[in-house]
């Protein structure tokens, strides 16, 4: 089945933002079902977690940050919300892409009154492609205000600076085994500047959100920052990760989490190739091509 179309016009105003800045939110472009479809799709994706899955955080109360990826291929209800939605044609829009290919699905489960806060970041380059037409679209599948939800820096995904960043691997309490390392140290030429010293100094910006908005997120923009909760507020959050025209498959020396090379092997994808195969499939074009 073709993807739906969005259930109003995305506004030029919007994609120019979305250009930018790097961000953009946009409300009420995923109807309830939708939402619903997600929801009963994660209930079923944390009974059985993916080998990738971890807790990232685990205070003392037992409140848990949890994550996991690529879970598409064994939740149908992901399967459906990726081929049929209004995602791909969003991630097209705001890309200015002639086609668009899924890259992952990402969820992120808070615990009511936890406070672990998301380290500064960007996404692309972990990842095990390169290009600047990256884009994630993040849904809340619950209300959130803005200050607990995920902030941005505007305009930093337009930087070239490589950054010392993070290492996700490190957040495993649990003490998981096969965790992908992410050390960027080697090829680091400047620290992620302390952005929540001085949210105010850098234009960070974040939303209150319902069920059925979205924040469509450049990859390579600075985001974290929040993700602290009240007490008897929790959160989930349904992310699906999208590739447009200038992307290529690209196995790293270093950082990548996840790190999805030995998978993208075993597709008969390599380093340098255009994205595709059921692993990477395209689910969106602009137009059908020319005869």
């Amino acid at each position: 089945m073709a993807t739906q179309a969005p259930p109003r016009r995305i506004s030029s105003e919007e994609v120019e933002a979305f250009d930018r800045d790097g961000v953009v939110m946009l409300p009420g472009l995923f109807e309830r079902r939708w939402i619903d479809l997600l929801a009963a799709g994660l209930d079923a994706h944390l009974a059985a977690p993916t080998s990738r899955a971890r807790i990232w955080d685990r205070d003392d109360a037992g409140r848990t940050t949890f994550w996991d990826s690529m879970a598409w291929h064994g939740v149908p209800e992901y399967q459906r919300f990726v081929m049929e939605s209004p995602a791909a044609e969003i991630a097209g829009r705001m890309l200015g892409a002639s086609r668009v290919h899924f890259y992952f699905d990402a969820v992120f489960v808070r615990s009511a009154g936890t406070a672990f806060e998301t380290p500064w970041h960007q996404d692309e380059p972990y990842w095990s492609v390169s290009g600047h037409d990256t884009c994630t679209v993040w849904m809340p599948l619950v209300p959130v205000r803005a200050e607990n939800a995920l902030a941005f820096v505007p305009g930093s995904h337009r930087g070239s600076t490589v950054f010392d960043q993070y290492d996700f691997g490190s957040l495993n309490p649990d003490g998981k085994t096969d965790v992908d390392r992410s050390d960027f140290s080697a090829i680091a030429e400047a620290d992620i500047p302390d952005i929540s010293a001085d949210p105010a100094a850098f234009g960070v910006v974040s939303w209150d959100m319902q069920p059925g908005d979205c924040v469509v997120f450049n990859s390579r923009i600075l985001h974290g920052g929040s993700g602290r909760l009240p007490e008897g507020v929790d959160l989930r959050v349904f992310t699906s990760k999208w590739l447009g025209d200038d992307v290529r498959i690209a196995f790293r020396d270093v950082g990548m989490d996840p790190d999805f090379s030995t998978i993208m092997r075993d597709h008969g994808l390599d380093h340098g190739d255009r994205p595709g195969t059921d692993l990477l499939p395209e689910v969106w074009r602009s137009a059908a091509p020319s005869t």
